[in-house]
């Protein structure tokens, strides 16, 4: 069964020249969304700027607002282009997967080379230097799961030495609902305030000295199931419209105190950043991988098993953590990559999440937000978090020009970036987000 098309075929190229230079994030074989405003003018006459929806394409944005006024499309295509064209990007994928195929279809064909429609778009490209980008949709609500399986291992194992896997980890995927109004695409992130215990174990209030980050990957929900009707895991995907990047920043000290009985609250709730991009499990198609599990692993209860989800359910994501301190943009030093680690390394894949999510009749709807948890790799270097790295904080990574982090200081700046790379595909990325640690 072949999940590519011929928006996918390698040898696809772009009349924008900027798409077709080898190791860009947005080729013409991807093609995500996003709302933006122009840049330009008065702070003031920005915001009061309707948001329009985009597709990226090279170092440019595709204004689809323009793209709908201004060019000629099928007559299939106008209603698709109707929501977008008024920043309404879950009205499109409220849609439906049908629409989402035909819209990738109908903007490939005219953003390829040789396209009729070339000389029309021309004029709807906007540099994305030049675009004030926006959360791509209200995000009605926010749960992480725990999908990373070697994080999970790696912070149990300080917790737990003998026994770093709680029993219920490999029979279900954990979560827990976060806070979706404390959201945003990435900039300044205010270091929280909060109990946190000290050594006579009464506990202090104050700055929390144990900032870190957490490697993700976000799921958005484009189609919302009906409260009591749980969606079965061969029709899941049809519920996920796209994957974004994720940092679900986490003040580790106030986690430590408040997490028992109920888990994470005000250590996690302050901030999550998420990169712009929305890229469609359609663009992913190439990248798609079998989901297996460790020999010795119990197989999944049937609601979370099927055919489809074993040969095609992993995705190969390369996902990277990058670094830059306040000192060392003073000095003029470049961010250092500290981890690197792979969307294959989840224990679960989205369509589980996504089925097991409603499996006791939670509804969720279109614009919903999911978190993957923390990705992290087997070996060293491959932690998603300082907590991992670092060893809880008693083995200090070491900078350039000598600084050494066992967690976030004021002034850090967290960037996260992610691709897709495989043999006979073309190359494609999620961008990236950066926050910068601010004090409390």
């Amino acid at each position: 069964m072949s999940l590519t098309d011929a928006t996918h075929a390698p040898t696809l190229r772009s009349w924008v020249e900027s798409a077709n230079v080898p190791g860009c994030d947005f080729p013409v074989q991807n093609l995500p969304l996003a709302r933006f405003r122009p840049a330009g003018g008065a702070a003031e006459a920005q915001e009061e700027e309707p948001l329009r929806v985009g597709a990226a394409i090279g170092d440019q944005v595709l204004d689809l607002k323009l793209a709908a006024q201004l060019c000629p499309w099928a007559d299939a295509m106008d209603p698709l282009l109707e929501p977008l064209a008024g920043g309404d990007l879950a009205g499109f994928m409220a849609m439906g997967q049908p629409a989402w195929k035909m819209l990738r279809a109908g903007l490939s064909a005219a953003l390829a080379e040789g396209s009729d429609q070339g000389p029309f778009l021309e004029t709807c490209l906007l540099p994305r230097t030049e675009a004030r980008f926006a959360l791509p949709c209200r995000i009605g609500d926010f749960t992480d799961f725990y999908s990373g399986i070697h994080h999970a291992v790696a912070v149990g194992r300080q917790l737990r030495p003998e026994n770093p896997l709680l029993p219920n980890y490999k029979w279900l995927p954990i979560g827990y609902h976060g806070r979706s109004s404390s959201i945003g695409l990435g900039g300044p992130v205010k270091r929280p305030q909060g109990q946190t215990r000290t050594a006579t174990g009464e506990p202090r209030f104050g700055p929390s000295r144990r900032m870190d980050y957490e490697l993700e990957l976000g799921l958005w929900v484009g189609q919302s199931n009906r409260l009591g009707e749980p969606v079965p895991l061969a029709q899941a995907e049809d519920h996920l419209f796209g994957v974004t990047l994720l940092n679900d920043w986490s003040a580790r000290d106030i986690q430590a105190w408040e997490s028992v009985p109920l888990g994470p609250f005000l250590a996690k709730n302050f901030a999550t950043s998420v990169s712009p991009w929305v890229v469609t499990l359609e663009a992913l198609a190439p990248f798609r991988r079998p989901f297996t599990r460790p020999a010795g692993d119990p197989p999944p209860l049937p609601y979370l098993d099927g055919e489809f989800n074993r040969a095609h359910g992993a995705l190969d994501i390369r996902l990277e953590v990058w670094l830059r301190t306040a000192r060392m943009r003073e000095q003029g030093l470049a961010a250092m990559r500290l981890s690197h680690s792979n969307a294959l390394d989840a224990y679960w894949t989205p369509a589980q999440l996504l089925a097991h999510h409603t499996s006791n009749g939670c509804n969720l709807q279109v614009g919903d937000l999911l978190g993957t948890g923390t990705l992290s790799g087997p070996a060293a270097g491959q932690g998603g978090s300082l907590l991992e790295l670092s060893l809880g904080g008693r083995q200090p990574l070491r900078l350039p020009g000598g600084e050494e982090r066992s967690f976030l200081e004021d002034g850090d700046t967290v960037t996260l970036r992610a691709c897709c790379e495989a043999p006979g595909a073309v190359r494609i990325g999620l961008g990236q987000v950066s926050g910068t640690i601010l004090p409390a």
